[in-house]
């Protein structure tokens, strides 16, 4: 198989440049300065071992790439860009498959991405599609490089076809994962660990509009955010693995700093401010339970708030943690 990996970032570049190294075929896709960097002087990618200079081939468009039979899209855009990704890459034709077919008939499209929202969406064009709970510390801060220090596996990705099963394809990738440094347990049932991870991220917002999510007035939203969170999912019926299983999952197996030297890097929420990106996944985070609380009639308050000055931070620049935590607080409480 060879994986074409849509946004090359921390994610993506974690995961692309660790199967890269492990002897996958392997493009990148990435765009501006990011592109540039990577076409000119390769991946660096910073684990817990060291920094790895990988030659990648990248490419900066679905143009720029023929795809062809026994490919692999790897979607790892922000759950903002999806939409895009997914018109730009599904029309592509293929060779090696009947005349006319095209990628969003034959090629399997992983989404290794937060939220929930991601599969559905793809499945409006893609055949097969397949979940991804992405557990991988990572920074991308500078162009054509990303740190993705954990150990003893750089990241835990637990994998299954959407909406559920598990197949060939999935047992393929999932092996090439974990020859390359990457814990990739199957789940039939995928959606209820991204749904799991989806209440954990609630904290992002939180922690990327003042710096933290987990003490003080912080750790006080981010405590309501999860509270409306578990009330919403419960309302809406939809499981998820439990806090055990996540532990599991994670507890010795991917552990240890993301960040890079002299600089603190948190959450993809507060690198996307520090990149002064211009948007951010709170409409897909924090947004996906004011979503559901507003259609099984769950009040959301915290969410709906969090979602907004998370917007607002990202359309106006402002930088990762500007905003005072006791005042987020107070914000917060005003709107319960």
């Amino acid at each position: 198989m060879r994986y074409i990996i849509v946004g090359a970032g921390a994610v993506g570049g974690a995961i692309g440049g660790r199967l890269h190294e492990a002897g996958h075929d392997v493009v990148l896709v990435a765009r501006g300065a990011h592109y540039e960097a990577l076409r000119t002087d390769g991946l660096r990618l910073t684990t817990s071992t060291g920094t790895l200079a990988l030659p990648v081939p990248v490419v900066d468009s679905p143009q720029a790439v023929t795809l062809r039979r026994g490919d692999v899209l790897v979607l790892a855009v922000k759950a903002q860009h999806t939409e895009a990704a997914l018109r730009e890459w599904a029309a592509r034709p293929v060779t090696g498959e009947r005349h006319g077919a095209t990628a969003g008939e034959t090629i399997p499209l992983v989404c290794a991405q937060n939220g929930v929202e991601n599969e559905r969406l793809a499945l409006r064009r893609f055949g097969r599609v397949y979940g991804m709970c992405v557990v991988l510390p990572a920074a991308h801060l500078s162009a054509g490089t990303v740190v993705a220090r954990c150990a003893p596996y750089t990241g835990a990705l637990v994998l299954g076809r959407y909406p559920a099963g598990i197949d060939a394809t999935a047992r393929g990738i999932a092996a090439d994962l974990e020859s390359a440094h990457m814990l990739a347990p199957l789940a039939p049932e995928v959606m209820r660990w991204k749904y799991a991870k989806l209440l954990a991220n609630l904290a992002q917002t939180v922690e990327a509009l003042c710096g933290s999510a987990a003490e003080g007035a912080a750790a006080q939203v981010t405590e309501w955010a999860r509270t409306e969170g578990t009330a919403v999912l419960k309302a809406a019926g939809l499981d998820r693995a439990s806090p055990a299983e996540m532990a599991e999952l994670r507890n010795g197996k991917v552990e240890g700093p993301a960040q890079p030297d002299g600089q603190q890097a948190l959450g993809s929420s507060w690198q996307s401010l520090a990149r002064k990106a211009g948007s951010i996944e709170a409409d897909h985070i924090n947004g996906e339970i004011v979503l559901l609380g507003r259609m099984y009639g769950v009040p959301t308050p915290v969410n709906e708030t969090l979602t907004r000055l998370a917007n607002t931070a990202a359309l106006e620049g402002r930088e990762p943690g500007e905003l005072d935590a006791d005042r987020l607080r107070e914000l917060v409480a005003a709107a319960r």
